[in-house]
């Protein structure tokens, strides 16, 4: 009952976040830095997730990519698509916080490299959670009001469960590139008790694979399309999906016939 109750104290303050998201746009990022006066507390009618947004667009840097993206990686939905691509977007320009040497590759890997440490940083508290609460009340959370609210769900955490158990430790690696097992793939991995060096070892590669392919993104669009980065995200972002889905479903298929082959 104590871990329960600790459970849900650590939850009821983020519950909140699963709300409709919208990118931060080139025009809104030089709105909010021009402008003289920045409100302290945002309208009532906007999201708490755009007040975010409205955060970040003026405190983006090196530690607002890391606690975003641990976020991101936690069993909180906020998606890294409004984290990486900006930052890597604004980062060749000298008047951001970003722009940190003269040469915008550094700048972008450096991006790369504290988005990867924040997801970490959230896996690791998945991992752990799991470990410690164990599988009845993951499942049990995963089902409540609350759980729903951080679009969770038991389907979605058996699921996760499901891939892990099939594929192997090694899913903890191909789980972070696909979409919907992402942020959920450390669960079973806690649940199963895997070694923690390995956990973090494929993890940590997973994760470093798909901030780079976010950061490309938007180092691509600053550079061929100015003043699209909205559009041109969710543009991309569902197309990415889709090849995320199949390099994991042939990744999945290598694996079995390997295992066919033993």
């Amino acid at each position: 009952m104590k871990k329960i109750l600790l459970f849900i104290a650590i939850l009821a303050t983020s519950f909140t976040w699963a709300q409709d998201t919208t990118l931060i746009t080139p025009d809104t990022l030089e709105t909010l830095k021009t402008s003289e006066t920045i409100e302290t507390s945002a309208p009532a009618e906007l999201s708490l997730i755009s007040r975010v947004e409205q955060w970040y667009a003026v405190h983006m840097n090196y530690a607002t990519i890391t606690a975003l993206m641990a976020i991101e990686s936690s069993f909180i939905p906020f998606p890294s698509e409004i984290v990486i691509p900006p930052a890597a977007y604004v980062a060749n320009d000298p008047s951001s916080s970003l722009h940190t040497t003269d040469s915008y590759p550094l700048n972008v890997l450096l991006i790369v490299l504290f988005g990867t440490l924040g997801a970490m940083i959230g896996a690791i508290i998945n991992y752990l959670l799991a470990m410690w609460l164990g599988r009845p009340i993951i499942y049990a959370f995963a089902d409540s009001k609350l759980g729903h609210l951080c679009l969770l769900s038991g389907e979605k955490v058996k699921k996760a469960e499901d891939y892990f158990n099939d594929h192997g430790k090694v899913s903890t690696f191909v789980g972070r590139l696909i979409p919907g097992i992402r942020q959920l793939i450390s669960i079973p991995a806690g649940l199963a008790r895997m070694n923690i060096a390995r956990f973090f070892l494929y993890t940590t590669l997973g994760a470093g694979i798909w901030n780079c392919i976010l950061a490309a993104m938007g180092w691509y669009i600053g550079r061929n399309y100015s003043g699209q980065l909205e559009e041109k995200v969710a543009e991309y972002s569902g197309e990415l999906k889709i090849v995320m889905l199949v390099l994991g479903a042939a990744v999945v298929l290598y694996l079995a016939y390997k295992g066919l082959k033993k």
